[in-house]
């Protein structure tokens, strides 16, 4: 288990420094003049020289890559381009406000969707499977940001059930918050049903079909263990994947919900740095979004590892 730790920590020093390469050449070496774009096209050639100078943008190209690179291994993404404050101070409230949503998102999508996707393989080719399959495609194929207007056209703005913005005031309670944060995270519940739901019908299915399960049947176990422990300990390896990759689409499609309900997290963080220029935010915003992606694909194969330890022999051979 050592040995199978260490080698997806090394890969995801790896994976970080390409997304970090990555990042740098499109924001740096296509980016242009920085100074020019951040002061405006009527900027006067010394102010914007000075800029450059002042960013660190007018040093040799591999030495802005090398300090980039610290800067990121460090958490240490410098100033705003914009209001000259610590990035770290701008992204981390951002994250915990994205954070808090994708989280209430999770809650409600892991258990609908598991549940469905079990009761879908036991009727398999029945109309209740095909319901169940039915919808999870129709779900998963309409955009988060289509799902958040529609809800909040017929809910918040129709049936007066919800709210129109998602920003909560200072000193809300937790349970207060649910009333802004609940039509945006259906959103990304209805786009993300689908495939955990289906990926778990299909697992399922699999095991239900298997030897093992056949066997243990035979031996008399009650219905209940043999699906706690042999369909769904074999059934869900698959599953637990799908949900840490949709962690990453998650952050990616939170963008479209936050922007619909006009709420202030990292996806409205991002784009108004792409709006301002703002490298430095944009820049640490892309990066922590590949961090947290990273760290769910771990976990989830640790916890793969545990439930099949063939995985953990395989990897760490």
């Amino acid at each position: 288990m050592r040995r199978f730790i260490l080698k997806r920590l090394g890969a995801i020093v790896i994976n970080l420094w390409l997304l970090a390469t990555i990042v740098f050449v499109v924001v740096n070496v296509l980016g242009g003049d920085i100074g020019r774009k951040v002061l405006g096209p009527t900027a006067k050639a010394e102010d914007v020289a000075a800029y450059n100078a002042l960013i660190g943008t007018d040093k040799p190209m591999i030495q802005q890559y090398f300090t980039s690179i610290k800067n990121i291994f460090t958490l240490n993404f410098g100033n705003s381009y914009q209001s000259q404050s610590p990035v770290i101070d701008l992204v981390l409230p951002a994250l915990g406000r994205s954070a808090k949503l994708a989280i209430l998102a999770f809650i409600i999508t892991i258990p609908i969707s598991i549940a469905a996707g079990i009761f879908a393989a036991r009727r398999q080719d029945k109309l209740a499977d095909r319901v169940v399959v039915n919808v999870g495609l129709g779900s998963s194929s309409i955009p988060e940001f289509v799902t958040a207007a529609v809800l909040l056209a017929l809910f918040a703005v129709h049936f007066k059930v919800g709210k129109v913005y998602a920003n909560p005031p200072a000193g809300t309670s937790i349970f207060g918050q649910l009333e802004y944060l609940l039509l945006p995270a259906m959103a990304m519940v209805i786009s993300y049903f689908g495939y955990i739901a289906r990926m778990t019908r299909a697992g399922v299915i699999t095991a239900l079909h298997a030897d093992y399960t056949r066997t243990a049947t035979m031996k008399g176990l009650p219905p209940g263990q043999v699906m706690r422990k042999h369909i769904l300990r074999n059934a869900l390896a698959p599953t637990i994947t799908v949900i840490s990759v949709q962690i990453g689409y998650l952050f990616g499609g939170i963008v479209g919900v936050e922007k619909v309900f006009n709420y202030a997290g990292l996806g409205t963080t991002m784009l108004n740095a792409v709006g301002k220029q703002d490298i430095p935010v944009l820049q640490a915003s892309v990066l922590i979004v590949g961090i947290i992606y990273m760290a769910s694909t771990l976990l989830a194969d640790l916890l793969i590892a545990y439930l099949n330890p063939r995985v953990r022999l395989d990897a760490g051979s």
